[in-house]
């Protein structure tokens, strides 16, 4: 379970610009973005609940927090939709095929292009 599912230094450079700069709570400072997206991706990738997330990425309630705030703010739909004109793709003959669709199915999604 402590394999680590992390991203080039390449990717990070295109997609941490699409990401908010986050600013700490109250005395406590704010960690990278990078490390929490990489834990979002830990957990679409294999499909496990948060509470299983590897301690690599950070406690998983935080990751779960940063993640819930940025669906509510819709940063990973700009996130897409910024990916696939960066690409030339079509975004409207994206599908889903599947029988049970998960929360995270977004950041599958973004990762696929």
């Amino acid at each position: 379970m402590g394999e680590r599912i992390g991203l080039s230094d390449e990717e990070w450079t295109i997609i941490g610009l699409l990401l908010p700069p986050e600013t700490g709570r109250g005395c406590r400072p704010t960690r990278g973005n990078r490390l929490y997206f990489e834990g979002m991706m830990w957990i679409a990738r294999t499909g496990s609940q948060w509470r299983h997330l590897p301690d690599d990425y950070g406690k998983w309630n935080s990751v779960f927090r940063r993640y819930r705030r940025w669906v509510m703010t819709g940063v990973f739909d700009a996130m897409l939709e910024t990916l696939a004109e960066m690409v030339e793709r079509d975004a409207t003959a994206d599908m889903i095929d599947s029988t049970v669709v998960r929360t995270t199915w977004r950041v599958r999604k973004i990762l696929c292009f």
